[in-house]
């Protein structure tokens, strides 16, 4: 999914295939001090990693289940490195003692360095395949236009789709937050938003995320600084959203954000931070709010789920006097390999908790003809409107559910996730009056 490992990952992929191992393992071991636990007081590793990654972008999408690779001398990372990269294993494969000096969800990546087999797929927040087939053209009266907008928190680009049934009269707007490795365009293209937005008269805006930001073009939702409404990117995203509803006649009451992966944990953000903007959130392979705060968080948040029941940073629900349950959708696979399937209960049990009285929750089971199977549960308040949303795409990865082969990250088995996303959105306005 998504958050930082840094770009000297990607040098010492370098330094290691050139067969200059001491120097690669001295940059890893300057990266992770020297074998630090990934569960280290994250002040600790702030002091002695911020010299070396001042002004870095950073990014976390590994794979938390792939397999140990065993090290041959326990004292000597570079002796371990030469292991790897010469293709040398102890009897006994892979079962040996686990590399000390690495958080467990990096040894998937050095495995994969030594098979050859370059960056993990789950290096980036989903794997770096290309679209399958071009994108469908723009119906005729329809615009897919660039924008920009800045404030004193920096600059975000974006893409603006304007269906050809707009007609100049308020219509919702939908907040699109594309994953690691993704692009505006190529998150377009595997969600099919667009078309749908040409059945609903809605506008649909696709803020960019860029490299200067994090290497792998991810939301930085695991940062502090970036989970607070006012601050970061948060606050970028919501000047893009204000921006086109003052540029465009939007229904402020038919506000919402939703994302993939990193998108997704920024999207939970999003809503928690901005409650009196956005009417409702959909969370695809996501996380809840805070469910990180720093590099070893967002591992163990991402192979397990938070720890703890994920906190609401400041700048939430309180803000501004308005506290509500923000409606929320959320699509998980039980088969994500990436961000574990627990964190999308702990989406669901953040926006619940802001719920003012009890909500009753019913399991529906359904099957996609000739894909997956599903499970949906639906929290519905005393008068039986469901307020939460939860799908469970059974055997499906950290994908896209129903998405096109046309953009990256896609499973077109799954049930349509964008479809269920805009229906939910659209039968949740903002309760308050803009």
């Amino acid at each position: 999914m998504n958050a930082m490992l840094p770009p000297n990952l990607l040098e010492a992929t370098r330094l290691t295939r050139e067969g200059r191992l001491t120097e690669a393992s001295a940059l890893l071991q300057r990266l992770f001090h020297n074998g630090s636990a990934p569960d280290m007081p994250s002040s600790t590793l702030h002091d002695t990693a911020a010299p070396s990654l001042a002004g870095q972008p950073r990014v976390i999408d590994v794979d938390p289940k792939t397999g140990k690779v065993t090290d041959p001398d326990p004292a000597s990372p570079a002796r371990a490195a030469r292991g790897f990269a010469a293709g040398v294993r102890p009897a006994g494969g892979l079962s040996g003692n686990p590399l000390p000096q690495l958080p467990e969800a990096l040894r998937g990546f050095l495995e994969q360095l030594n098979s050859g087999g370059g960056l993990p797929s789950g290096l980036g927040g989903l794997g770096m395949r290309a679209p399958a087939q071009a994108p469908d053209p723009l119906p005729d009266g329809a615009q897919f236009v660039t924008g920009s907008f800045t404030s004193d928190a920096g600059s975000r680009g974006y893409k603006l789709y304007i269906p050809s049934t707009y007609r100049g009269e308020p219509v919702p707007l939908l907040v699109m937050l594309h994953g690691c490795t993704q692009s505006p365009d190529d998150f377009a293209a595997g969600t099919r938003m667009n078309a749908l937005a040409e059945e609903h008269a809605c506008l649909v805006v696709y803020p960019g995320q860029p490299s200067s930001a994090n290497a792998q073009k991810c939301w930085n939702w695991f940062s502090p600084g970036d989970q607070q409404r006012g601050q970061g990117e948060p606050s970028l995203l919501a000047g893009i959203t204000r921006q086109v509803m003052r540029d465009h006649a939007v229904d402020p009451r038919r506000v919402y954000v939703a994302g993939l992966s990193a998108g997704g944990a920024a999207a939970a953000i999003m809503g928690v931070a901005y409650p009196d903007l956005y009417a409702a959130v959909g969370v695809h392979s996501g996380l809840a709010c805070g469910a990180a705060r720093d590099i070893p968080s967002a591992f163990a948040a991402m192979r397990q789920g938070s720890a703890a029941a994920p906190h609401r940073p400041g700048g939430g629900s309180n803000t501004e006097g308005l506290r509500r349950i923000v409606p929320t959708i959320v699509f998980h696979a039980d088969q994500d390999g990436t961000v574990n399937l627990r964190n999308g209960d702990q989406v669901i049990a953040q926006a619940k908790a802001a719920a003012a009285v009890g909500l009753q929750a019913r399991t529906e089971r359904g099957q996609v003809p000739g894909g997956h199977a599903y499970s949906r549960t639906l929290h519905t308040d005393p008068s039986g409107q469901p307020m939460l949303e939860q799908w469970v795409i059974h055997g499906g990865g950290h994908a896209w559910s129903g998405g096109s082969s046309a953009g990256s990250y896609t499973d077109p088995r799954g049930p349509d996730a964008s479809r269920e996303i805009l229906r939910f959105f659209l039968d949740h306005p903002h309760p308050a009056t803009a």
